[in-house]
């Protein structure tokens, strides 16, 4: 029979009324002649619950034994899923990760998936059993202990099941009904799109949309696996939720498919650096090591021999960035007068495969936020993405503003 993939979000599986809600998707697509492998997470507030828990009985805890405690809340998710399936007489059974096993490497805490054998659950399903529960968010390393994904991880697991036992499709159930042209509680005009391709969704969802998580749509897009979104507490028609698939699937696009933003944003600079081959190199060097996440970087004119280095990372990696660039300085690999954050400022993109064969994206994009008196810091590109920093105040105003300017509560 052919496989489905359905992922549950930890708000769609809160309590027993709404894990009986979605068994009963389970059991439509059931009775419509699909094997499901059903990917849950853990009950929602319940990995928060747990990590809690690990941070007051251990501050300087055991990654492994993190793993252990945090990952038992899919547990219990999925063997509650199994029962209500029971109950209405579909064949069902969960699985932790180790009893598939999905193979993981041995970064505590932030696995990555290496393999997925499908001999377990596909004997399963010839013996009869019409749905797998999978515990999302967990697997089990080379040294045989329990790993986890890193938040989001479940996403990313459904993805991978999908990829593996090459599933028709991979719903989504969340608690929106689908990707939006921005976030609706921003801009009231923002429309649910019916399809949007991969690239779009990678950088929608790096740039701050937390519909999807982007590991899943990195795995998505590599395997082209299709990938639904979908509500969890709305009635569901054939064409509900949007369709996240390949560009070619794609006949009509806007220019600019969705306005992000993230106000979680820092500009860090780097006052009077020396401008010599490899300065680059020795100041995102230990960035990298210490874990910081760079993003936009822009240098400035070189006079006499110096120039600032300015770039963008998350605010709770300020520390982290300061803690490294002055080590490195005090190990003489740079030096610099001065470095200064400014964490008061948002980052506010417009994402569109449309921008590929189409000029005077960005020059429409600067002339709206020029027209509200908007000053962009810093500005950053790719081939269907532009990103401004500007002052975090702005941000909702330079949202809708961008919504309107390129028309997006509009079809193409």
């Amino acid at each position: 029979m052919p496989v489905l993939v359905m992922k549950f979000g930890g708000t769609s599986v809160a309590t027993l009324d709404r894990i009986r809600r979605a068994a009963k998707r389970v059991g439509v697509e059931v009775a419509k002649g699909y094997d499901v492998i059903v990917i849950v997470s853990a009950m929602s507030g319940e990995t928060n619950k747990l990590v809690g828990f690990v941070g007051e009985t251990s501050p300087l805890y055991d990654a492994r034994e993190y793993d252990a405690v945090v990952s038992s809340g899919e547990n219990v998710t999925a063997g509650l899923m199994a029962l209500t399936l029971q109950e209405m007489d579909v064949p069902a059974r969960s699985w932790q990760g180790w009893q598939v096993p999905l193979k993981t490497t041995s970064a505590h805490s932030a696995a990555r998936i290496e393999e997925i054998p499908t001999d377990n659950i596909n004997a399963k399903f010839a013996d009869g059993m019409r749905v797998a529960v999978v515990a999302g968010f967990q697997g089990i390393s080379p040294e045989g202990r329990i790993t986890t994904l890193g938040r989001g991880g479940s996403d990313t697991t459904a993805v991978a099941f999908a990829a593996a036992f090459d599933a028709e499709r991979c719903d989504i159930y969340t608690d929106v009904d689908g990707v939006y042209t921005t976030d609706p509680r921003i801009a009231d005009k923002a429309r649910k799109l019916d399809r949007i391709a991969f690239e779009e969704m990678l950088e929608l969802a790096s740039l701050g949309a937390k519909v999807l998580q982007t590991r899943s749509v990195e795995l998505a897009m590599r395997y082209n696996v299709k990938l639904r979104v979908l509500s969890s507490f709305e009635e569901q028609s054939d064409d509900a939720g949007t369709l996240v698939c390949a560009e070619e699937e794609i006949v009509e696009s806007n220019v600019v498919n969705g306005i992000a933003y993230s106000r979680d944003e820092a500009k860090m600079t780097l006052i009077s650096v020396a401008d010599r081959p490899g300065i680059a190199a020795a100041i995102f060097g230990p960035l990298s090591d210490a874990g910081v996440n760079v993003d936009m970087i822009i240098q400035n004119i070189s006079e006499e021999g110096r120039t600032d280095m300015t770039f963008s990372c998350p605010t709770d990696q300020v520390a982290r960035a300061e803690k490294a660039l002055a080590e490195a300085k005090e190990r003489g690999e740079i030096n610099y007068h001065d470095l200064v954050a400014d964490t008061n400022v948002a980052k506010v993109s417009a994402v569109g495969i449309g921008m590929r064969s189409q000029s005077g994206v960005a020059a429409k994009m600067f002339k709206t936020l020029s027209d509200e008196g908007v000053n962009i810091k810093v500005i950053a590109t790719s081939e269907i993405k532009i990103s401004v920093l500007i002052d975090r105040k702005y941000m909702e105003l330079a949202v809708q503003s961008l919504h309107d300017a390129f028309e997006l509560d509009k079809t193409a």
